[in-house]
Parts: structure tokens; C-alpha cells; sequence
């Protein structure tokens, strides 16, 4: 037998030996992965440097205000386009395009016009009649009717045809609606082409579908913000009642934790055994009824699965199949029926040190503020250098010239000599970006935006990780708690992470950036791929996507059990790493029981919380309850807070139950630990609490002679 336990330890390292120096987290502890934490200062210096450059480039009012297709602002006092305050797309239709969303811009011919079209009009009716006048003032600044149909048209000097538009946002958006079905523009559905006869506007306008989607996009947006201005502060109060049910499921949990996992598992039992007894009845229903005696194997393979129901066979190897899971359920409630309660015990046990720790359960809102510093400074960067992009004006001619497709300034050309060397050329906007080593070098500061992101982020989270886990193990390995804790004990961790442990954060949030950073680029390949028939190539994007989102949660759960170990001990990132793992593999019952028994109380706890306040939201908002008279307020989508509350309730329970968790996990590791280095002898007492010595059957001695 010793020598197995010694082949076993030899496969997952050493336990840990008795230390009498050891009371608890190492204070005297030295600075750890120092050349992470270098790289990580000098990331942040580059990042910081990145959105300078951005800034000093960028121009975010082109997200905010309409610029026509010379970067002009359209309505800006001190412009040439001060009176014209609409901007009016030639083809509203490529706004649609997902470029749109990297550039914010769309990729065709904008202009400045004092107001939207209010007409149907095609450029070839309007060419020659009295129209052209009110045609002209869409077309291009300083535009001679002096080419023929075709040529304006390729030329893209006017748009094709004029559609009926409305204001949006100081933008022109087709007026496109349905009535009984059909696709309407403004009053009209019909319109006359060159050659006087008449057809539906649907074929006028199927290109602007797109567009009119766009345009009730921004309506139903507006509509939400309407109703966030008058019930936000009922949403607060949904949210504040989150918080209070919270704070009672997680002290009720220190009370009833057995109570709960018993229940949970008696249900669980009684289902299975429920659909045993529904699998036999329908068995015996089906006795002497024809076709009933049809094996599976002659039947094959049937589109249509309810025939497989009409099947005696069908319901037999459903009671197989749900008998034997029953009696695996038993069997391991019977075997490890030990650990369960250990797991029930670590959970009262997090509840009390949750409740000495208090101030632990405001740390979230670090962590938000902290996150929301980098999700804000990481969109303002996007957003400036999705702004720095110029609008790109390239020489087009129909005949061989010398200086076709160089760069030109549409104001210059015709004084020029490029246009003395081809007469025939014109000067013709091209696309938006830029032909300089910054305009050049976007697409890698966008991926640096992006990675830095991820890396502060988990840096953050890994931050909040290590200063609970240093608070909790405070608590567990003080011998008379809570007399023993530190007088601040989360503050004291939050400082010893800081200050040691920067380098450490820095390398496990490295590890995992890296991974999601390669997912993205997985999704935005995959996201390409899908029109390609290849497909080989779609298997092997399905399981590269797989292989990194198992990667992405294999390195979490060794992150988050290397954070424990760092909080701890205060040793490097590989070396925590290493030692969590081993202790985790020597204990892997103990481990699986407890994680699916904590998830389960977790998630029973949160979908709790979101379904009470989610309901009660839900009859608040449509008028079910009334606490005064007419005190929910009208609303254009009731959905609008309800969502949003229940949302927000489960990102607060997450929160609270995410520090609930970090205990849970701290204490256990402790735990194992404890079990290794300290034997119940007067030189090594247990650290673990009565509840825990009683199901272990451990003792102190001398609290036994005693």
C-alpha cells in the first residue's frame, strides 16, 4: 500500500511538508515574474502612445456629425456646407456593408444638400426635362451637364435615382414602409421608367431593403432611449432588489446549504424514477397494438421521430437507459456520499468567511469600475483610429495615361498638370484610408487594440482573483478566527498582489489574451468562410474553434487555482501553477464532487434571483401591479427595462456569487493543503473547522484530551 501511494504521489508531484513557520499568506514575500511585469509597463506605454496617435489623427465627429465625401462637415457654421445640413448618399445601399462598421463610413459618393429628396426621379427622366434643376442639387458640387447619361453615371458624378427620404439623425434615409405586404416609398408604389411605362416601386427600391432596415434600426433605438428616460430609476430599484436577494440567498446559504443540496438531489432521484414508471406504462399502453412489436433495426432510419414513440422497443431502451443512470446516481451517492458533505461543509464554511470578510462582497465593484476603464479607453481608441482614415481621391481616365491612379486633390486638379497631361481625366474619390506608414499600419494598431484589451482585462479580473483568495486564506488559516485575522485583511492582499505579484498577474493574463485573441481571429475567418463551399475547410475551422474554447477554459481553471496558489505561498506564475494542479490531481474526487455541487447551488442561486426579479418586473412594467396608482410608466416595448433588469440582476448575482465562489475555491485548496502538511498533533493542529474534522473524523489532540 505504501509503495502505490508512493507511485501515485511520484505521478502528481510531492505533498506539501509540515512548515512550522507557515501561519497562513507569506508577508515576507519578494517580487515575482519581474520580466512580465516589464513587458507589461512597456505594453501599457505603448498602448498609451498608440491612443495619442489615434487621438491626435482621429476625428470621432465623423461618427457624429455627417461629412460628405471631401470630409466637409454638412450644417457646420464657418464651412462651405453651412446651409446645407443634410447628408445625401448615392447609394444608401452599401451603407449595409459590414466595412461600415470598421470605418464608419459608407463606401459611395456622399453629399451636402439643404433637404432630402421628397420625389421619385431617375437621372435619365430628369436629363431632359425641366427636373434637371432639382436633380442638379444632388449631384456633385460644380457638376455642367455636360456628358451624356452613361457617362455621368459611370462617372458616378449624379446618383442613378432620387428616392423619397426623410431626416434621421441629419441624414437622408428612404421613407420605405410595408402596407398589406407590399414595400411602400413615401404615398406611392408605383413610378414611371424612361420609357413611360409603369412598374412597382418594389423593383425601384429592392436594392434599399437594406437601407429602409438601417432606418428602423435608428427608430426602434430611439424608441429604447425614450424608454430608458422614463424608467430608469425603476430599473434601479429592480436592480437594488437584486442586490438585497442576494445578500439573503447567500446568507440562508450558510444555513440550509445541506438542506438544499439534499433536495436537489432527492429531485433529481424522484424524476429519473418518475420517467422509469412514464417508460413502462407507455411499454405496457402499447402491448397488442398493431405494428407496436416493429424492432428499431427494421424500421431504420425515419425523418418524421414520432413514429419511433409507436414503437415498444423505443421505450424499452429508454427505461434501460434511464435505469442504469439511476442506479449510477445512487451508487455514487452511496460511495462518495463523504465528499458531498465535505462540499455541503466548505460551503457553510465560505458563508463564514464571507461574513468576517464582509467588504469582500463591494470588491466587485472594483473590478466593474476597473473594467469599465478598460472596455471605455479600448473603445475611444477604436474609435479614433476607425476615424483617421481620409478620403482617398484617385485619376481616372478611359484612355492610356501616365498618371492614371496616382493620388489627387479634387479641389487642385483642374489647374494642374496631371489634368494638362490627360485631358480627359478626371479627379474621382476611390475609397477611405490613407497612403502614409500610420494610414498603412491601422490594421495592426486596430489587433493591438484589440489584444491589449484582453490582457488588461483578465489582468484585472486576475487582480481581483488573487486579492480574495489572499483575504480568504487569511481567514482559513488563522487557528482562533476571527481573533487571528488581520485587521484589514483585503487590503492587505490587494496590496501584496500589487506590489509582488504584477509580473504573475501579467504572465496568466498573457497566456489567456493570447488564446482569445486567436479565437476572434478564428470567428472572423469562419465568419468569411461561410459562403465557401470548401467543405474540409469548415471541418477544420469547427475544430480549431473547439480545440481553442476547451484551450481558453483549461487555462481559467488553471489560472484561477494558480492565482489561490500565489495568494498563498508567493511564488512565481509556473511554479503555483504546477503546485495547484498536482495538489488539485491528487485530490480529483474531491474536486469533480464539490465543483458540480457549488456550480449547482450557484446556478440555482442566481436563476433564483433573476426569475424573482425578472417576474416582478415583468408585472410592474405591464401594468399586472400597481404599488400607486399609474406608477409604471408608458412605454413604446415593455421588454425594454425588463430585459435590462434582469440582465443587470444576473450580472449582480454573478457578481456576489463570483466572490462566493473565489471562497469556496480558496478554502478548499487550504483545505487540502491542511490535510497534507498538518496531522491533529499539538505541533501540527488542523486549521479546518469543527464541521470538517467531524466528517474526516479528525481531531486536534489535545482539543480531544481537553
Amino acid at each position: 500500500m505504501g509503495k502505490e501511494q508512493q507511485l501515485y504521489y511520484g505521478k502528481h508531484g510531492t505533498p506539501q511538508k509540515y512548515d512550522p513557520a507557515f501561519k497562513g499568506p507569506i508577508y515576507n514575500r519578494g517580487c515575482t515574474d519581474i520580466i512580465c511585469c516589464v513587458f507589461l509597463f512597456l505594453a501599457i506605454v505603448g498602448y498609451v502612445a498608440v491612443g495619442i496617435i489615434a487621438w491626435t489623427h482621429g476625428d470621432p465627429r465623423k461618427v457624429i456629425y455627417p461629412t460628405d465625401s471631401r470630409g466637409q462637415f454638412c450644417g457646420q457654421k464657418g464651412t462651405k456646407n453651412e446651409n446645407k445640413p443634410f447628408l445625401f448618399y448615392f447609394n444608401i445601399v452599401k451603407c449595409a456593408s459590414p466595412l461600415v462598421l470598421l470605418e464608419f463610413q459608407c463606401p459611395t459618393p456622399q453629399i451636402c444638400v439643404e433637404k432630402c429628396p421628397s420625389r421619385y426621379l431617375t437621372y435619365l427622366n430628369a436629363h431632359a426635362s425641366e427636373d434637371f434643376e432639382y436633380y442638379k442639387q444632388y449631384c456633385l458640387p460644380g457638376f455642367q451637364k455636360n456628358k451624356g447619361v452613361a457617362e455621368v453615371l459611370r462617372d458616378g458624378d449624379c446618383p442613378a435615382v432620387l428616392i423619397p427620404s426623410k431626416p434621421f439623425a441629419q441624414r437622408c434615409f428612404p421613407a420605405v414602409h410595408a402596407h398589406k405586404g407590399v414595400l411602400m416609398v413615401g404615398n406611392e408604389t408605383t413610378y414611371e421608367d424612361g420609357h413611360g411605362s409603369r412598374k412597382n416601386i418594389t423593383e425601384l427600391v429592392e436594392g434599399a431593403k437594406k437601407a429602409s432596415g438601417v432606418l428602423e434600426a435608428r427608430q426602434l433605438a430611439m424608441r429604447i432611449f425614450e424608454d430608458y428616460t422614463v424608467s430608469w430609476y425603476w430599473i434601479i430599484i429592480g436592480l437594488i432588489i437584486a442586490m438585497v436577494l442576494s445578500l439573503l440567498f447567500i446568507i440562508l446559504l450558510r444555513f440550509l446549504a445541506g438542506i438544499m443540496v439534499w433536495v436537489m438531489i432527492v429531485m433529481v432521484i424522484l424524476v429519473l424514477g418518475y420517467g422509469i414508471l412514464h417508460c413502462y406504462m407507455e411499454y405496457a399502453r402499447l402491448r397488442g397494438e398493431a405494428g407496436s412489436d416493429v424492432s428499431l433495426v427494421d424500421l431504420g432510419f425515419q425523418t418524421d421521430f414520432r413514429v419511433y414513440l409507436h414503437l415498444r422497443q423505443t421505450w424499452v431502451a429508454f427505461m434501460i437507459i434511464l435505469s442504469i443512470i439511476e442506479v449510477i446516481i445512487i451508487l455514487l451517492l452511496i460511495f462518495l456520499r463523504k465528499r458531498i458533505l465535505i462540499a455541503i461543509a466548505l460551503i457553510k464554511e465560505a458563508s463564514r468567511a464571507v461574513g468576517y470578510v464582509m467588504c469582500s462582497l463591494l470588491y466587485p465593484l472594483v473590478t466593474f469600475f476597473l473594467l469599465c476603464l478598460c472596455i471605455a479607453y479600448w473603445a475611444s481608441t477604436a474609435i479614433f483610429l476607425s476615424t483617421s482614415n481620409e478620403a482617398v481621391y484617385k485619376i481616372f481616365n478611359d484612355t492610356s495615361c501616365p498618371v492614371a491612379g496616382k493620388t489627387c486633390n479634387p479641389e487642385t486638379f483642374p489647374s494642374s498638370n496631371e489634368s494638362r497631361l490627360c485631358p480627359g481625366a478626371h479627379c474621382q474619390f476611390a475609397f477611405y484610408g490613407g497612403e502614409s506608414t500610420y494610414h498603412r499600419a491601422l490594421l495592426g494598431l486596430q489587433i493591438f487594440n484589440v489584444f491589449m484589451f484582453f490582457w488588461l482585462a483578465n489582468f484585472v479580473l486576475a487582480l481581483g482573483q488573487v486579492t480574495l483568495a489572499g483575504a480568504f486564506a487569511s481567514y482559513y488559516w488563522a487557528m482562533n478566527k476571527p481573533d487571528d485575522l488581520p485587521a484589514f485583511p483585503l487590503f492587505s492582499a490587494f496590496g501584496r498582489a500589487l506590489r509582488y505579484h504584477t509580473g504573475s498577474l501579467a504572465f496568466g493574463s498573457l497566456l489567456l489574451a493570447v488564446v482569445q485573441v486567436i479565437r476572434v481571429m478564428l470567428e472572423y475567418l469562419d465568419q468569411r468562410l461561410k459562403a465557401a463551399e470548401n467543405k474540409f475547410a469548415k471541418f477544420l475551422m469547427s475544430c480549431l474553434k473547439c480545440c481553442f474554447w476547451c484551450l481558453e477554459k483549461f487555462i481559467k481553471f488553471l489560472n484561477r487555482n494558480a492565482y489561490i496558489m500565489i495568494a498563498i505561498y508567493g511564488t512565481n506564475f509556473c511554479t503555483s501553477a504546477r503546485n495547484a494542479f498536482f495538489l488539485l490531481m491528487r485530490n480529483i474526487i474531491r474536486v469533480a464532487v464539490l465543483d458540480k455541487v457549488t456550480d449547482f447551488l450557484f446556478l440555482l442561486g442566481k436563476l433564483l434571483i433573476v426569475g424573482s426579479v425578472g417576474i416582478l418586473a415583468f408585472f410592474f412594467f405591464t401594468h399586472r401591479i400597481r404599488i400607486v396608482q399609474d406608477t409604471a410608466p408608458p412605454l413604446h416595448y415593455y421588454w425594454v427595462p425588463i430585459v435590462t433588469v434582469v440582465i443587470g440582476s444576473y450580472l449582480i448575482a454573478h457578481g456576489f456569487f463570483s466572490v462566493y465562489g473565489m471562497c469556496v475555491d480558496t478554502l478548499f485548496l487550504c483545505f487540502l493543503e491542511d490535510l497534507e502538511r498538518n496531522d491533529g498533533t499539538p505541533e501540527r493542529p488542523y486549521f479546518m473547522s469543527l464541521t470538517l474534522k467531524k466528517i474526516l473524523n479528525k481531531t486536534n489532540k489535545r482539543q480531544a484530551e481537553a
